[in-house]
């Protein structure tokens, strides 16, 4: 009876919940942290691409910070990231994939928020085995480092105002990939500072799909973990939540039997619907940003 009463409360769960777990374990006493997350993560088979302290920043320009912990962790399910990858190259906006980890001063609670498998598939435009293999592997993660901890599921997600997923397109030839590539790379690299944004990570996943010999259909795959400090610090005073999408993923790659390069990221419109911000401020922020990282990927493209 106990096995047909968690099904049926899963099941519940995944109708009427919304796109985001969210994981809330006592920790007055402190002992639960990033860090300790992290090594769970890297226990279990995840590589940490970065796990990114955002007090200090947030102090150092806004004077002040609400949070005793926020932190950025992205990582990447090694085994099921491959496998997605290669049967679904855009699924590369999940590699890495982000984890929240927040707990406000004077709060005795954690919180950690992750995506969902729905979520994942919905902001893809694509559904796949992956996805819920490693939503199953990180919520088994969670709940055994997190021990007391309550499960939710975010409330129902907001209508989207704007496609999920920012997707642009350059031509780039068998002979010209390489420096097509470089150029692109560049061009990427350069304007984002301009535009506030930080690179806070790269990863050459090409290298990680090939690493043990395997033949890979790109002649390559790069993802940039990218943030925006004043994003990150309006939306976090009313939704710390959407941590979960932050920083997030630009995925650039070029298929080998493919004449395109393609750059892609999800659309700050995951953040307003997934996470339901609903603060103009927030809105504002988010909505630049939007503007200005499509403005950066379409210079790559003209």
């Amino acid at each position: 009876m106990k096995a047909i009463i968690v099904l049926i409360m899963a099941g519940f769960l995944s109708l009427f919940g919304g796109d985001l777990h969210l994981y809330s374990a006592p920790n007055a006493d402190g002992k639960l942290s990033p860090t300790v997350i992290e090594k769970a993560f890297e226990a279990n088979g995840f590589v940490i691409s970065a796990d990114t302290e955002m007090n200090g920043p947030f102090t150092k320009q806004f004077g002040k910070s609400d949070f005793s912990i926020f932190n950025l962790m992205t990582v990447i399910p090694k085994k099921e990231a491959a496998s997605l990858v290669k049967s679904h190259p855009d699924g590369g906006i999940f590699v890495p994939m982000g984890v929240g980890i927040y707990q406000k001063k004077g709060e005795n609670d954690l919180h950690v928020s992750v995506l969902t498998a729905a979520a994942m598939k919905k902001i893809a435009g694509f559904d796949a085995p992956e996805f819920a293999a490693i939503e199953k592997n990180v919520m088994a993660i969670l709940e055994k480092t997190l021990p007391g901890a309550k499960h939710t599921l975010s409330a129902d997600a907001l209508p989207a105002e704007g496609v999920l997923l920012s997707r642009f397109v350059r031509a780039s030839g068998a002979d010209s990939w390489q420096s097509d590539k470089d150029d692109a790379e560049m061009m990427i690299e350069e304007g984002l500072k301009p535009a506030g944004f930080v690179l806070s990570n790269f990863t050459d996943y090409q290298f990680m799909l090939t690493e043990n010999g395997d033949e890979s259909p790109f002649n390559f795959y790069d993802t940039y973990s990218i943030c925006k400090l004043k994003v990150i610090y309006t939306v976090a005073q009313t939704r710390p939540e959407a941590a979960a999408f932050a920083p997030c993923t630009l995925m650039v790659y070029k298929k080998k039997d493919a004449d395109e390069i393609v750059m892609g990221f999800p659309g700050v419109y995951n953040w307003m619907s997934s996470a339901r911000v609903e603060d103009p401020d927030a809105k504002a922020v988010l909505s630049q940003a939007q503007k200005d990282f499509e403005a950066v990927l379409k210079s790559v493209i003209e």
